[in-house]
């Protein structure tokens, strides 16, 4: 992930391997162990293109033929410095689409209703040596 003025970009490789279906929801969290969405803000969960979501929801991937999901991340909400930094946070892959807030579910205003957490890791900067 590289930082830019006004906002951050991101791009990543997922993958489960030649015979996996990785698809399903990407977010950011609080607390690397068990914590919650990452929402300093206290927002309601929504989709990334909304103002009013929490920082850490970032839509929903899938993978191609090979099993890999190509994912390209430009965000504003989302930092490497500051109070609000994603360092040293976890990102996740949910098992099902996120909803984004809006299906209804009772699950949908704070999670998205995305389902089991299946894949994970930690943020942070690689050495450039």
């Amino acid at each position: 992930m590289a930082g830019k003025a006004g906002g951050l970009k991101g791009v990543a490789l997922i993958g489960g391997g030649a015979n996996s279906s990785v698809a399903g929801a990407l977010h950011f969290f609080q607390d690397p162990a068990t914590g919650p969405h990452f929402n300093p803000h206290n927002k309601p969960h929504g989709a990334p293109f909304d103002d009013e979501r929490h920082v850490g929801d970032l839509g929903n991937i899938a993978a191609n033929k090979d099993g890999v999901a190509e994912v390209f991340i430009r965000d504003l909400q989302i930092s490497l410095s500051g109070p609000h930094s994603i360092l040293g946070r976890a990102v996740v892959v949910h098992a099902d689409p996120d909803d984004l807030g809006r299906g209804g579910h009772e699950l949908s205003k704070s999670t998205g209703n995305a389902g089991a957490r299946v894949g994970c890791g930690i943020i942070g900067i690689q050495s450039s040596v």
